[in-house]
């Protein structure tokens, strides 16, 4: 049989503060199919997310199949707005949320896995992390600053992973990153710059593969996921509509499940996707082959 198999492998997913997302749903995934699982998780959540592991409130979300329990090997603090810890601010580095965990930048978590699994301990990379701090604005009304920190956090931070942490891969490492369809297609309430840095990131997907392939031999690839509401997404503010919408104009009627990301996280992570990098490849149910939903009015005959 024809199986996805990770063991002896070493994951980190980046963009993990909480079990509602895409991205613990991919760690999950990478654990039943035998890897090792690292974290990378915001400082300002870290906090909440142990105690809500520690407390067992997390207990059904950590079952894995024949009764194991996820586990992950580190969990480590990141804000992927920082290279350095230098490049933070005073009043970052100093408040209470930050000051305790140590090194919170990409090159400081990247010492840390250094300095835990040695020079080349990691096999993949899940880039699972965005934010605007203007998403609710239509682009127009976006401020310049807005607009650089939505592509900041949710487009070059996966640029500075792939610098920082493809020296450190094995043979046939694995970058993967997550985007939505507003990277291609005008989604209206999707603001604040994140539909600019959805398109960013998965050109840098091809660029990257390339430079990245040719320079450390890894690849680079990223998954156009249908709307998910999680407690992430639910800053966009109209996540229940986008779902909805999807849901009603797929070709299959159905909202895309947070298992089905995950399966195709591990698949194109794993040596049956060896020959595929550069790609961004569709979970979402199959609705960006659809250029309107089919219940709309103006199709629906008299």
């Amino acid at each position: 049989m024809l199986a996805i198999d990770l063991a002896g492998k070493r994951a980190l997913v980046a963009g993990v503060s909480d079990d509602g997302g895409f991205g613990f749903a991919i760690a999950k995934a990478f654990a039943e199919a035998g890897a090792s699982v690292c974290l990378g998780s915001w400082p300002p959540a870290l906090g909440i997310f142990h105690k809500l592991m520690e407390r067992g409130k997390m207990e059904e979300s950590m079952r894995l199949s024949g009764g194991r329990k996820l586990e992950f090997e580190r969990v480590y603090p990141l804000d992927a707005a920082f290279d350095t810890l230098a490049d933070a601010p005073a009043e970052v580095r100093e408040n209470k949320r930050y000051k305790e965990v140590g090194d919170f930048s990409i090159q400081g978590m990247a010492a840390l896995i250094r300095k835990d699994f040695g020079d080349h301990g990691l096999d993949i990379v899940v880039h699972s992390l965005a934010n605007a701090p203007e998403v609710k604005k239509p682009l127009v009304d976006t401020s310049r600053a807005g607009y650089l920190a939505a592509v900041s956090v949710s487009a070059y931070s996966n640029v500075a992973m792939v610098r920082e942490l493809a020296p450190m891969m094995r043979p046939g490492g694995s970058f993967l990153s997550l985007t939505y369809m507003a990277g291609e297609r005008v989604i209206p309430g999707y603001g604040g710059g994140m539909s600019s840095a959805k398109a960013a990131l998965e050109a840098d997907t091809r660029t990257l593969a390339y430079e990245a392939g040719r320079r450390f031999g890894v690849r680079v690839n990223a998954i156009s996921a249908g709307p998910w509401a999680s407690r992430a997404a639910s800053a966009i503010g109209i996540i229940d509509r986008m779902v909805d919408y999807c849901r009603r104009a797929s070709p299959l009627p159905a909202a895309v499940e947070a298992r089905e990301v995950a399966a195709a996280a591990a698949f194109l992570a794993s040596p049956l996707a060896s020959g595929i990098t550069g790609t961004t490849l569709f979970v979402d149910k199959g609705y960006h082959a659809m250029a309107v939903a089919p219940d709309h009015p103006a199709f629906q005959s008299t």
